[in-house]
C-alpha cells in the first residue's frame, strides 16, 4: 500500500512525523490471520541519519477479537511502543527483530507490514472476553518436576523378572 510506503530518498536528515489511522481495510490488505478488524491511531517518528534510519512506532487502539471460549466478539485494547533501525548495507537482509539492513538505492520503506506485525504480536494467544479476566489471572501455571515421585521410585525398585535374569548373565 502506497499510503504506508515512506520515500526515504527524498527525506532530509532529521526527524519526520507521520500519523496514520488504521481500520478494517488495513487488515484486509496486510492479512487477517491474527487480526481482522480494529481501530488504531499510529504515530511514527522516522529519524534519518547518515548511516541509518531510526523509526519509533506508537500504536494505540482496539483490536476486534472473538472470544475463544464463547465465540463472542469483544474489543481488546492495545498500546505498543516499538523501535526499528534500518541500516544501510550492501545486501538487504533482516538481522534481528529490530534491525534491518537496506541498500542505499532502496527508495522507500513499507511501514504497513511492521504496523501489522506489531499489532499481531500484541494479541494474546488465549483470546478471552474481558468478563473472564479474573479466571485467566487465577489459572495456575503447570509445574513440571524433574525429580521422581514416590510411585515412580517404587516402580523403579521392582524390576521386571526378565531383566533380573539378564543381569545374571553379565
Amino acid at each position: 500500500m502506497k499510503e504506508f510506503a515512506v520515500n526515504i530518498i527524498g527525506l532530509s536528515k532529521k526527524a519526520h512525523l507521520f500519523n496514520y489511522h488504521l481500520e478494517k481495510g488495513f487488515f484486509e490488505k496486510y492479512g487477517t490471520e491474527s487480526v481482522s478488524d480494529g481501530r488504531f491511531d499510529v504515530e511514527v517518528v522516522l529519524d534519518k541519519k547518515e548511516t541509518f534510519i531510526e523509526v519509533n512506532f506508537k500504536i494505540s487502539g482496539q483490536a476486534a477479537l472473538v472470544c475463544d471460549r464463547t465465540l463472542e466478539p469483544f474489543d481488546f485494547p492495545i498500546t505498543e511502543n516499538r523501535k526499528m533501525v534500518f541500516k544501510y548495507g550492501e545486501e538487504a537482509q533482516e538481522i534481528s527483530d529490530e534491525i534491518v539492513i537496506i541498500t542505499r538505492d532502496q527508495d522507500s520503506i513499507d511501514l504497513g507490514q511492521y504496523l501489522y506485525e506489531f499489532i499481531a504480536l500484541a494479541i494474546p494467544m488465549k483470546r478471552l472476553h474481558p468478563r473472564f479476566a479474573n479466571e485467566a489471572e487465577s489459572d495456575q501455571p503447570v509445574v513440571y518436576s524433574t525429580s521422581p515421585t514416590e510411585t515412580e521410585e517404587k516402580e523403579n525398585d521392582s524390576i521386571d523378572p526378565r531383566w533380573e535374569k539378564l543381569k545374571k548373565l553379565k
